[in-house]
């Protein structure tokens, strides 16, 4: 039999010998009052106009906000927000970018000399990186960071459940019967891993008729009241298709939206977590 008592490893095959998951602290120069983690367990979902929306509703509150891009092969933050100067490091660490308004924002987008590479990096390489967003970015005084996540239950939310104090999550979901499947994948990985669910968001639920304002159900009958009373999750909201949400992430404009579907939303969950 091997002996395991000098192993450095977390784990082999064959062997019990398991390290617990640390929860990492911020940069010492970081002061972040409330973490919220925006998931869904598919991509195409709005997942990153979700974060946006959150972040932006909640900065007009008055809070200060800031947004950690972990969708490493994917980041959008910026593009939405028209955030084009590049992040920077000094002897003490990472500075965030900032968007017109003053939201901060890290993205693996802001520190590569041309946003169209492809990251082609494994799991454990772009865990890393979503792990240093948190522990080497000098993010100051924050009310809220909201991690848009990549879609799925794989290395990347792994990583950030455990890394990460997260005050909860927000599920991103639509009004379909697969999604409303795989959106159980995300709320049990949470629940496994006593991550608390702070509210779900049916995107795309309808589209507004613009001559007489009838909702069409383009996908079918909303889900979200069913899908919240079976998951027990109190807080839920209805956003529709809408066309200006488009125009404005394509031209970086989103903090200028006059929409307010995630206000009341945004509203209970700041009052869940008591900020």
């Amino acid at each position: 039999m091997s002996e395991c008592s000098s192993c450095s490893a977390n784990s082999c095959e064959g062997c019990s010998k398991k390290s617990a998951p640390t929860i990492e602290r911020p940069h010492e120069q970081s002061k972040i009052k409330k973490v919220i983690a925006v998931v869904s367990g598919k991509g195409g979902v709005g997942k990153s106009l979700v974060t946006s929306l959150m972040a932006v509703t909640m900065h007009r509150k008055g809070y200060k906000v800031g947004v950690l891009d972990a969708d490493i092969t994917g980041p959008s933050i910026p593009k939405v927000f028209g955030v084009k100067e590049k992040a920077y490091s000094n002897e003490l660490g990472v500075l965030p970018g900032s968007s017109e308004k003053g939201i901060k924002i890290i993205s693996l987008n802001l520190l590569m000399e041309n946003e169209e590479n492809p990251v082609i990096w494994r799991g454990p390489i772009i865990g890393g990186i979503v792990k240093q967003f948190w522990t080497d970015v000098i993010w100051g005084e924050l009310d809220y960071l909201f991690i848009d996540m990549p879609p799925g239950t794989g290395d990347v939310p792994l990583t950030v459940f455990q890394s990460i104090p997260l005050d909860g999550i927000v599920i991103v979901t639509l009004p379909q019967d697969l999604v409303s499947l795989i959106v159980k994948k995300s709320y049990n990985m949470a629940k496994t891993m006593n991550i608390p669910i702070l509210g779900i968001v049916e995107n795309m639920s309808y589209i507004s008729c613009p001559h007489c304002g009838e909702q069409i159900n383009l996908f079918g009958s909303s889900r979200i009241e069913d899908t919240a009373l079976e998951l027990n999750v109190k807080q839920f909201a209805r956003m529709p298709i809408d066309p200006e949400f488009t125009q404005l992430c394509d031209h970086g404009k989103i903090e200028e939206t006059d929409r307010k579907y995630l206000n009341e939303f945004a509203e209970n969950i700041n009052n869940q977590l008591n900020i």
